[in-house]
């Protein structure tokens, strides 16, 4: 009978957050352990994204690499409508600060995407979570905790809920391998093309109050 009770608490806890989620229209992904997404937090908006990582080979450690400066994609939705853009930025939070002496910004660079709102969202990837290489020739899954969000100006606020960010179904991406091992080699740059998909989750309560 526990055992019973036990299963009917998950199905009806299952059954919650599934209906949360079709909500808004939108069924978050089955993805591995490592990215999954926190209890407590729903599925709230999916862009499907196109466009490019940008990389520009500098010294690093004792050789030279291709180090990511920035990625660049418009995200779409179901109706192939631009409805996000993703790209670097620095984080307005006073509690992310710029540590790097090598950048000149008010606030730590981080991940970003904007809505067409201007609402916009800064994050990190998870420290609870681990990236997980699906497609060896690909970009890894990721799971993003936001750390800043802002309104837009007029007052738009449809990212602002945001918790965390999925980012899954990529193709592409990764860093060329070669073109990258000399001091002449400094200062190249490679846009590499890639798509992905990214959900965007916020607590059940206020997916509910929407």
């Amino acid at each position: 009978m526990k055992d019973f009770n036990v299963c009917v608490i998950a199905a009806v806890l299952a059954i919650s957050l599934s209906q949360s989620a079709q909500a808004h229209g939108v069924r978050p992904p089955q993805v591995p352990v490592d990215i999954q997404v926190p209890a407590g937090n729903v599925a709230f908006l999916k862009g499907a994204a196109t466009g490019t990582q940008n990389y520009a080979c500098s010294p690093s450690g004792t050789g030279f690499a291709w180090i990511l400066f920035t990625p660049e994609a418009t995200l779409f939705n179901r109706a192939d409508k631009q409805i996000i853009t993703h790209f670097f930025g620095p984080n307005p939070s006073a509690a992310d600060v710029n540590t790097d002496p090598r950048v000149i910004a008010t606030g730590a660079i981080r991940a970003a995407w904007q809505a067409r709102d201007t609402s916009t969202v800064w994050a990190r990837v998870s420290p609870l979570s681990r990236p997980v290489v699906v497609r060896p020739d690909s970009l890894p899954w990721l799971l993003l905790e936001v750390v800043g969000a802002q309104e837009g100006p007029t007052g738009g606020d449809t990212l602002v809920p945001t918790t965390f960010i999925q980012r899954v179904n990529t193709v592409g991406g990764l860093a060329p391998t070669t073109g990258c091992s000399t001091a002449a080699d400094v200062g190249k740059k490679a846009f590499i093309p890639y798509t992905a998909d990214y959900f965007f989750f916020s607590k059940a309560d206020a997916a509910d109050s929407d």
